[in-house]
Formats: C-alpha cells, structure tokens, sequence
C-alpha cells in the first residue's frame, strides 16, 4: 500500500510541473485608416497622445492601411492621425480624436475620413443632395490642386529651357499646358515670351515673321484673360495692374519687331495707362521703337512723355538731343540746331555725365557751337581761402 501510494505522489508532482503558468492580458490597438475617397492611407501614422501622464507612442500603417501596436498602455489618450512623418512633425493632422479609453486586451480604432466626412455634414444639417454637392466640391478642389501642380511644374521646366536657350523645348511645354488648362494668362505670357525670344534665333524670314505674330497672339490672350481676373476682382491688387503692364510692354515689343509698329505704341500706351508707375519705361520704348522707324517727331512726344513721368531718366534726353540733331540746318559755316537740342544733350551731360553716350553729346554739342559743361560729375572745389 505504502508502495502505490508513493507513485501516485510522483505523479502528482510531475503534473504540476507541466501545468501552463496563468495567461497575463495584454494590451493591443488596431484600425484601418481609409481617405476620403475609402482607399487605404499607405505610410500614414498614427498618434496615441496619454492625456493623463502625455506618454506618446506612434504606429504606421502598412501597403493596406492597416495598424498595429502593443506599445500602449491602458488610459484615456488623444489619437491623431497623419499622411505622414512629415505632416506628424507640421502638426497636419487629418483626423482626431479626443478622450478615447484604451482597455486591457485588444482595442480596435479605425479612421474612415469619408465616413467622418458624411457625418459632419449630416450634423450641418445637410440633405443627401447638399451632402453630394459638397463632395462633387471637394472632389473638384482636388483635381485642381493636381492640375495646378502640374502647370506648376511645366512652368519650371519651361522657364529653365528660356534661361538655357533651348526655346523649342520651352514651346513644347508651355503648348502642353495650355492644353491642358487655357484659362491661366501666365501660361499664355510665357508661351508668348518664348516664341519671341526664339523669333531672333531663326534665319529663315517666314519662320521668324510666324514666331512673332504667334507671340502677339498669344500675349493678347493673356493680356484678355488678366484683364477680365481683374475686372472680377473686387480687392484690386496693385501688383495684378503691373503684370497686366508688362504683357503690353512685351507685346509692343514682340509687334514692333513684327513690323506692326501702330500696334506697338498702343501697347506701350496701354502699358503706361495700366501701370503709372512704370510708364517712364513703357515710353522710353515707345521712342525707340519710333526711332528706330523714323518717325523722330512721335518718338521726341514719346520721349517727353518718359521725362515727365521720371525727369533722372537720362537716356530719353540723349535720344531726344539725337532726333533733333537731324533737324539742324546750315547756315553759312555754322550748323544752327532746332529748338531744344542744346537743352536735352547738356541735360544728359548733367545726370550721366560719365554715361555710355557722354562723348557723344559733347561732340555734338561742340559742332552745335555750344559751351560743353566740363564740371558735371565731378565734385567742385571749395574755394581758396585768402592769405591773412
């Protein structure tokens, strides 16, 4: 008896050698996280924020959305979540939410941003069809956004091909984009500024002549579509009235060159009216352009014109003094000049006295007969005090 009993304590013993140790509960939380339009947030992270000791503990979603983590402990947390690292780091948060209790064992949080999405408006108090009108809306604001980056991008390979003098390329590009979207006056603007930049380039005179009246095409378009923005806009920025100037300035250009010079000076006209600021300019080209023509009367009223809106701008008396030295006549052995000329070449004398065409002038002046002013530019000397 004492035998069997014995064995039957060491089997007691050996069965409580094997039993399994009491399960200890741990603490898990996952989700799937889906956009607005119900696909998985691929890379996007999660945010678990400890509201009463502000442990943090953050988890990434995997190629199907999804999340998992055993990293947090039982409390009362903020969860936040983010497109990514980056927007973790800007504070960007998609989505959030406040006071959620995580328990011992498993926990489960989904992020549904269409879901979320179709509940604010239902607590707006929006009907099904105010519901899908605002989706259509948002769904719209997306698509521009994504265009918006793409012209942004066409615009940047564009500008680089300008600066590089591969105008073709730049061409090409800018009549993708305004393809795709040709209600943007800038995309126009720089399409115009490439057929004229490469108009130069071309040495055939129907290809050159084809380029340029592309580039007034094109600029009249963006100057129609700035200023209809304009029209429409009821803050009035100063800065769209300058941008609007400079499609004319470039369009007088590009129509000069074009032989159309009535048109030129409308644009530059246009220009100075547009952008008061910056007429000087504006008619300091519209001279040159009808310099350049023979028109010297309309380029003198041009020039004037330039001089009234900045009085320092040198060269418009220069070019001035230089028209009306074709009106000189010759009177025995003296060249006599018309009205004005002495005035506007001693002027450029005084504000560019070491200019470009400062020899110039003084030649002219002295075939003029006329006393050349030798002091301009440099400082006068005090005069020499008295011996005692």
């Amino acid at each position: 008896m004492r035998k069997h009993l014995a064995m039957c304590g060491f089997g007691l013993l050996l069965l409580l050698g094997f039993c399994a140790p009491p399960a200890i509960a741990q603490t898990s939380v996952k989700g799937v996280c889906k956009d607005v339009d119900g696909k998985p947030l691929v890379g996007a992270t999660v945010l678990f924020a400890n509201q009463d000791n502000g442990q943090k503990t953050s988890v990434k979603c995997d190629k199907k959305g999804e999340y998992f983590t055993l990293g947090v402990t039982p409390g009362r947390y903020k969860i936040s979540l983010y497109r990514n690292d980056d927007d973790l780091k800007a504070d960007k948060t998609l989505f959030f939410m406040n006071g959620f209790q995580v328990v011992t064992g498993e926990n489960s949080v989904d992020f549904d941003l269409k879901k979320e999405q179709e509940k604010q408006a239902q607590g707006q108090g929006l009907t099904p069809e105010q519901l899908k009108q605002q989706q259509e809306a948002n769904e719209k604001i997306k698509k521009e956004n994504a265009n918006i980056k793409t012209l942004n991008e066409k615009i940047t390979v564009a500008t680089t091909a300008l600066k590089a003098g591969d105008f073709d390329t730049a061409i090409a590009t800018m009549t993708e984009a305004t393809q795709m979207d040709g209600t943007r006056d800038v995309l126009w603007a720089i399409l115009a500024d490439a057929y004229r930049s490469s108009a130069s380039k071309q040495t055939d005179r129907a290809e050159k002549q084809k380029r340029l009246e592309e580039a007034v095409a094109d600029y009249n378009k963006a100057i129609d579509i700035k200023q209809k923005a304009i029209a429409a806009d009821s803050k009035k920025n100063p800065d769209d009235n300058a941008r609007l100037a400079g499609y004319y300035n470039n369009l007088g250009d590009a129509a000069a060159k074009a032989g159309k010079i009535d048109d030129a000076v409308k644009a530059y006209d246009q220009a100075a009216q547009v952008n008061p600021g910056g007429a000087a300019g504006y008619y300091y080209n519209e001279g040159a352009v009808l310099t350049n023509v023979g028109r010297a009367d309309e380029a003198n009223a041009a020039f004037d014109k330039c001089i009234a809106a900045d009085p320092t701008k040198a060269d418009a008396y220069y070019q001035k003094g230089v028209n009306l030295m074709a009106k000189a006549t010759i009177q025995g052995d003296k060249t006599i000049p018309a009205p004005g000329t002495v005035e506007a070449l001693q002027k450029y004398l005084e504000l560019a006295p070491n200019g470009p065409n400062a020899q110039n002038a003084k030649d002219m002046l002295a075939l003029l007969g006329a006393t050349v002013e030798t002091t301009y530019g440099t400082k006068k000397k005090a005069p020499a005090k008295k011996p005692n």
